[in-house]
């Protein structure tokens, strides 16, 4: 029987089907790498619920929510590689939250649509969603849309590192993405592994801004972190000794208690 849900009654009557957890934003690990993290938009929650646990079933990691405000509320909390966005919400409409997400990122948007919403649809596309999907819809079309709007929102990375790429100069070090190095104030190249490499990116790019754990871990997908919050902090400290950064009174990556970590200084790029 075709997966399309379409009414309540399905929806209630679909969840004996879908596996048990525990609930939205179960995590369902992966042993090679860390599951992508999709945000969920959507007042309803049988649907909401039930589109979460189809997903983690899928091995995605899953952050659902009812509206724009609690949206908003999760956006600093981790780094989403795509979200799913009911466009009719209460309060806040869904257009309206996706124009404040397109000055906040590029993050990949798929949004839900009703059947007769055509002009919803192209203004949301206006504002730079990458697909749409009209209710009711198929869940399995839906994750077909979602992987393929991920894989084209990867393709660009490697270019990103080309010869042309600007280097990031901060606190006299300069980190030269197009050659995947580290320089030290005199100028000397200091080695980096891939890890350390992409940790410390991840930092500069996001200057002054707090990143937890769970962030970081998003943002390295696993390369480096592996699924547990302390590994975090022994690449933290690796990373430390390497730009002479002294752990108890570090000046550069400085610990925010409860928070995570923050690159404290000004990046400029040449």
């Amino acid at each position: 029987m075709q997966e399309v849900w379409h009414t309540r009654f399905d929806l209630v009557q679909r969840s004996a089907t879908l596996p048990a957890g525990r609930g939205c934003g179960a995590l369902f690990s992966h042993p090679m790498e860390t599951p992508q993290h999709i945000l969920i938009v959507d007042d309803d929650r049988e649907i909401r619920e039930l589109l979460a646990r189809f997903l983690e079933r899928n091995r995605f990691r899953v952050t659902a929510v009812r509206d724009a405000r609690d949206a908003r509320r999760a956006w600093p909390h981790a780094h989403f590689h795509l979200v799913v966005l009911d466009l009719m919400l209460p309060g806040e409409s869904g257009l309206e939250f996706a124009r404040w997400m397109r000055g906040q990122s590029d993050v990949p948007i798929i949004m839900l649509t009703a059947m007769g919403e055509e002009t919803d649809r192209i203004v949301g596309l206006e504002l730079g969603a990458d697909d749409y999907v009209a209710k009711p819809f198929n869940p399995r079309e839906l994750l077909a849309r979602i992987r393929a709007v991920l894989r084209r929102a990867g393709e660009p990375a490697p270019r990103r590192e080309s010869a042309g790429a600007a280097a990031l100069s901060f606190s006299g070090w300069t980190l030269e993405p197009a050659r995947r190095r580290l320089l030290n104030p005199e100028g000397v190249e200091v080695p980096l592994t891939g890890g350390e490499y992409d940790l410390l990116l991840a930092l500069v790019e996001r200057a002054n801004r707090v990143l937890t754990r769970d962030m970081l871990l998003d943002l390295l997908r696993g390369r480096q972190a592996g699924p547990f919050d302390r590994a975090i902090d022994v690449a933290i400290s690796r990373l430390r000794r390497k730009l002479d950064d002294d752990g108890r009174r570090a000046q550069l990556i400085k610990t925010v208690r409860g928070g995570g970590y923050v690159l404290a200084t000004s990046v400029e790029r040449r």
